[in-house]
């Protein structure tokens, strides 16, 4: 592994600014191969695009797997009974919006603290701010552990089904274990996305999902364990994966110089993580609380069966969407980090301008596929034709969500990149609370929009939250961001 702060490999000098020479890549195919590749370069710039593209594409597969994890435990669940699958369906929201989130948010902190320290080649850092990134997520992990204790109280007290918490609460108290695993395994995952390694993450994620599989069946049909065995299932495999993760760090000699091994000295350097990982979970949480409510809310509508269970269909779609511009998100924090901390200026405003372009092309390509099938889409979740027939009125509506959604998706990962985690946690909060909920609310019952009322809302929140990050990172003063880190450094050093 190569500790070159750069994705894409240039050579030394190279500034982005025609300082040095570029390589670029082959591109074969006579005349017609020339004048292809002659296009893409006015359109985009093919280097950095391709280095994008080898890093997203892995990120994508590995955040697909984790996500599948333990949606095939709810599946396994349902083969139990109607209300084992409402109990586990419930439970898996809840773990989600009270753990998992937040376990995710607290790990973007390393986005930008690993990110920057990389590409200043302040490798010996990286390790200390992983090792600080871990006391923190097990210490809020320990909190979230007791909170899961009571989740059944809790469910009651928000007016669930009392039969549907109990199961629920089944579900949750076997993943306490696996919170843990789960909160590890995602700022190991920052640690080795700052340095562009992703090959590893896939086989990390990928082979887990497939023995997560076998497991649930194991535990749930074999071994008779039933509802308790699903979640137990999720536990194990985060535990595999986190351990595997661990395995090829410390085995690894390419992270002889960002691994020193454990050390105190991590104990300093906890409350600078927490200033940034606090806002990130917050930003995280923001924007998933957001779309959890909006199923709550549409249980309030006449005809709440058929509106639950459309707007549930969306968020699922949208959350489906956001994994897949997620590998560009974390393309582009990672390039933007690593070109910051090395004082390359024009690299990151380009991996910025690149990553745009991608996340449009793989904008229209959603959407194109949404558009055309959104019947056969919607037949997968259900068999209904009157909700077939109302997820295909809406479609217009998920075309214009998903498209801010990708754009929003990101400048998150900018922001991520250049530390505003702060900005964007400020951004969501008005962006979803003040502007999405209240809309939302007034067009799906005061204006009798219903379902698509509530979209509505939401798309004008997501709107809000683009425009802003959008303006935040117009304004964005490069140089004096690249000065700052490059006067941490000259401090580190000193």
């Amino acid at each position: 592994m190569s500790l070159a702060p750069l994705l894409g490999s240039r050579e030394p000098g190279d500034d982005g600014g025609g300082g040095g020479q570029e390589r670029r890549p082959s591109w074969r195919g006579g005349a017609a191969g020339g004048l292809c590749a002659s296009w893409l370069g006015r359109v985009v710039d093919t280097e950095e695009a391709w280095a994008q593209l080898q890093f997203a594409v892995p990120m994508i597969l590995t955040s697909m797997a984790y996500y599948g994890i333990p949606l095939v435990s709810v599946m396994f669940s349902g083969q139990l009974g109607d209300v084992q699958l409402a109990g586990a369906t419930l439970g898996n929201s809840w773990a989600t919006v009270t753990g998992y989130a937040l376990a995710t948010g607290l790990s973007g902190a390393l986005e930008t603290l690993c990110g920057q320290a990389y590409g200043a080649r302040l490798h010996r850092m990286l390790g200390l701010y992983l090792q600080s990134s871990l006391l923190l997520s097990a210490a809020v992990s320990a909190l979230i552990s007791v909170l899961w204790m009571f989740t059944e109280p809790l469910l009651l007290l928000l007016r669930q089904d009392p039969e549907v918490a109990r199961e629920a609460a089944a579900f949750i108290r076997p993943q306490v274990p696996g919170l843990f695993a789960f909160a590890f395994l995602q700022c190991l995952l920052r640690y080795l996305q700052t340095q562009s390694v992703v090959v590893p993450l896939v086989v990390c994620s990928v082979a887990p999902f497939a023995l997560h599989v076998v497991l649930s069946h194991l535990m749930v049909n074999v071994l008779g364990f039933g509802l308790a065995g699903a979640p137990a299932a999720i536990s194990v495999t985060f535990w595999v994966a986190c351990l595997m993760l661990l395995a090829y760090i410390l085995r690894s000699e390419a992270f002889r110089e960002t691994w020193p091994g454990f050390s105190a000295e991590a104990f300093m350097y906890v409350l600078p993580t927490a200033r940034l990982a606090v806002p990130s979970a917050v930003m995280v949480c923001l924007e998933i609380w957001a779309f959890e409510l909006l199923v709550l809310v549409a249980g309030l509508l006449p005809n709440s069966t058929v509106s639950t269970s459309l707007i549930a269909m969306c968020t699922s779609t949208e959350a489906i969407g956001y994994m897949t511009t997620y590998g560009f998100s974390a393309a582009v924090s990672t390039r933007v980090s690593n070109e910051v901390g090395a004082g390359n200026v024009d690299k990151a405003k380009n991996a910025v301008l690149v990553t745009m372009k991608l996340a449009v092309l793989l904008c229209i390509a959603f959407v194109l596929l949404l558009a055309f099938g959104h019947d056969v889409w919607a037949s997968l979740f259900s068999r209904s034709a009157v909700i077939v027939s109302a997820f295909g009125g809406i479609t217009p509506l998920m075309i214009v969500s998903i498209v801010f959604e990708t754009m929003q998706s990101v400048l998150s990962g900018v922001s991520r990149g250049c530390g505003w985690q702060h900005l964007a946690a400020l951004t969501n909060l008005v962006a979803y609370y003040f502007v999405a909920m209240p809309l939302a609310l007034l067009f799906a019952f005061k204006l009798k929009f219903y379902a698509k009322g509530l979209w509505v809302g939401l798309i004008c929140g997501l709107a809000c939250q683009t425009f802003s990050l959008l303006v935040i990172t117009a304004r964005t003063k490069w140089s004096k961001i690249a000065e700052a880190m490059q006067e941490k450094k000259a401090s580190y050093v000193a």
